[in-house]
């Protein structure tokens, strides 16, 4: 089909705020865009998948400020430097179609002509500003808006501004809004509706600030010197400037807009519901059809953010486990909507279960059967079997069924339901093994040869039908299983994956490399837990402490209490190679608990009876579900050429709680 006569499909990310490298929640929506963008080129769709950077703002300007560098440079630095956003796209094998900075020449002139058309149309006038300002937001409130006199969206502290600038009417689009948001499937989902309602709209939709005096990095207002676009305007219209709208970059926005989803966090949610629409109807533009809301991915039960230091390093865990490992694990495990608790624990289980035991063992299994007993080649003749068995029918019945289930499931913005249906399927072929018994069946090749076959058969029928489906979520691993199962192009389209039987009858099946392998779950949260524990280290210690999550500078060591201590008693902790728990004296006493990464310098039952140095006045922190009151101090220094740990051990005649500095 022709691209013109495809139909269209317009997705977004939201444009990402390069105030610092990007963590794993920005992964986290991009890769639900990407699978989303697949999924539809999958079906046939003409696809426009737009993600991008929003690179204006005081924020930028303070943080270039403090860096040293102009503003432009420290975007440039963090959007297209070593392992910045287009790097992380890259590493993660995001497939969109383009790719927008804020600050590119064609977007900044849409702005100033989008921002003098609703001056003109009188949407947007001239007034002053007074009342609270959140940087790192970028957003006013007004006192009544704040919550405990903080941010009512990120909690952290505003400051009070008071300045010339031009306002937006959005009051005069709040019936429109409201009704927009209520009789429609505009905002999912739905739960996010009653939020935007009752807590933005009724309470009385106020104008809102668009232009800023207090600094210039930001995209100048062309008819009054002085005055910059605020940040709302600037990046909500990213969406139709990467298009072509009022540029001549691009000319393709009569063949995509409105767009069909915009994915976005949930913090984000109100500027996307409330005041995209407005201003679009202030410009006569037609609306998006759907704005999407996702949850967060917590660690330790708050929100992932660089200014909390509660981040996860996307790059450390690709290379880890693999990009398609991760892809899959952010997209299988967390309901899209909803909030999900991000753990390495949970990354690795899922790898194993998932990927390793069920989907890597179904391919690896069967593409060794065909080997073992057909030499790569299953006869003709195998794709039928009369009368199949109960078995048979089961696994044909679901396996042909599923491009249905799964459709819905997308269709709903669902991708933890789409695979889940895919994994029914991939469990069941499993058992299919079991119950089909082919290595019983191949001990007399004469009498149960054919039924062999078509067993086998089967069984590459189900993984190339979850594997065309799977392609969104894990492409490069399903390049693979397709060549690995003998899947042809034509039988690895969307079509052929409601068609059971698609795959050649003799074509090739070859045994290739593990798709995923098991991981181990105690080496790989050790070696996670020393990566950390690097990142975080002084850049030339002279005194080696426990890994702690941030570095320990001049100022804070000096500030240590350093105590002598006995150790009562240690034992290896459980499920960790690297963790010795000691059970100190330290004067006050109460037994202080220290847990110290040590196991592979010494043994637990040689340091019963010692008397070491520990910092007593650090806050508690969890290892391995277990609480450290402390660290224990030590050093490092090279015997033969290799490192070697000491702790810092005193004569026993010094009493427990003495006070060393």
């Amino acid at each position: 089909m022709e691209r013109d006569q495809k139909k269209k499909f317009y997705i977004t990310t939201p444009i990402y705020y390069p105030s610092d490298k990007l963590h794993i929640g920005h992964t986290y929506c991009t890769v639900a865009t990407d699978a989303m963008a697949r999924y539809k080129r999958l079906q046939g769709y003409d696809v426009m998948f737009l993600t991008g950077t929003d690179e204006h703002g005081q924020k930028i300007e303070d943080k270039a400020s403090q860096a040293g560098v102009t503003p432009q440079q420290f975007v440039d630095n963090i959007v297209t430097g070593e392992k910045g956003v287009l790097d992380l796209w890259r590493l993660m094998n995001i497939s969109n179609d383009r790719f927008i900075r804020t600050t590119d020449d064609y977007h900044v002139a849409a702005i100033q002509k989008i921002f003098k058309k609703m001056y003109e149309k009188g949407d947007i006038y001239k007034g002053k500003y007074v009342g609270k300002y959140c940087k790192p937001c970028e957003s006013f409130w007004t006192e009544s808006q704040l919550v405990d006199g903080k941010c009512p969206d990120c909690g952290r502290e505003v400051q009070d501004a008071e300045e010339e600038a031009y306002f937006f009417r959005l009051s005069k689009y709040a019936q429109p809004v409201q009704d927009l948001l209520e009789n429609t499937d505009f905002l999912q989902p739905r739960s996010r509706v009653h939020e935007m309602v009752n807590n933005f709209i009724k309470p009385g939709l106020e104008d809102l600030c668009v232009s800023r005096t207090s600094f210039s990095w930001g995209v100048p207002v062309d008819f009054d010197p002085g005055h910059v676009v605020y940040v709302w305007v600037d990046a909500l219209f990213n969406y139709t400037t990467a298009l072509g709208l009022y540029n001549d970059k691009y000319d393709d926005y009569d063949r995509y807009w409105p767009a069909d989803y915009h994915f976005v966090g949930k913090e984000i949610v109100r500027f996307h519901s409330i005041i995209w629409p407005a201003m679009l109807m202030s410009m006569e533009m037609p609306l998006p059809k759907h704005v999407f809301g996702h949850g967060w991915l917590l660690l330790d039960g708050g929100k992932m953010s660089k200014s909390k230091g509660n981040v996860v390093d996307p790059y450390v865990l690709a290379e880890k486990f693999g990009v398609d490992s991760l892809r899959f694990f952010l997209m299988r495990t967390f309901p899209f909507g909803s909030d999900g608790n991000f753990s390495n624990e949970l990354l690795i289980n899922t790898i194993n279960v998932d990927l390793a035991n069920d989907l890597g063992n179904l391919d690896s299994r069967t593409t060794a059967m065909v080997q073992k007993y057909f030499g790569g080649t299953l006869p003709a003749g195998c794709k039928a079997w009369d009368p199949p068995e109960a078995y048979d029918t089961e696994l044909i019945t679901l396996a042909a069924g599923l491009r249905g289930r799964y459709e819905e499931a997308m269709e709903a913005c669902a991708p933890h339901k789409a695979l889940e249906e895919v994994f029914k399927v991939i469990q069941r072929a499993n058992k299919y093994i079991d119950e089909s018994m082919p290595w019983a069946l191949a001990k007399d090749m004469a009498a149960n040869g054919a039924r062999l076959a078509h067993v086998l058969y089967n069984l590459l029928e189900a993984t190339r039908i979850c594997g065309i489906l799977l392609s969104p979520f894990i492409p490069a691993s399903c390049e693979k299983l397709f060549a690995q199962i003998g899947a042809c192009d034509g039988c690895c389209i969307w079509d052929s994956a409601a068609q059971w039987g698609s795959r050649a009858e003799t074509a090739a099946v070859t045994k290739g490399e593990n798709l995923f392998p098991r991981v181990d779950m105690d080496k790989a949260l050790a070696e996670l837990e020393a990566i950390q524990a690097a990142a975080a280290a002084p850049q030339q210690p002279a005194v080696e402490l426990e890994p702690w999550e941030d570095p320990v500078d001049f100022d804070t060591f000096a500030q240590s209490d350093f105590r002598v201590v006995k150790v009562k008693a240690c034992e290896a902790v459980k499920k960790s190679k690297k963790l010795l728990k000691f059970t100190l004296d330290d004067g006050s006493g109460t037994d202080r608990q220290i847990l110290s990464g040590i196991a592979m310098y010494y043994k637990p039952e040689d340091l019963v009876g010692k008397t070491l140095v520990a910092i007593v006045n650090l806050p508690p922190r969890k290892m391995m579900g277990q609480e450290s009151q402390g660290m224990l101090l030590s050093a490092v220094h090279k015997e033969n050429g290799e490192e070697v740990l000491h702790l810092l051990m005193l004569d026993d005649g010094i009493p427990a709680g003495a006070k060393l500095c």
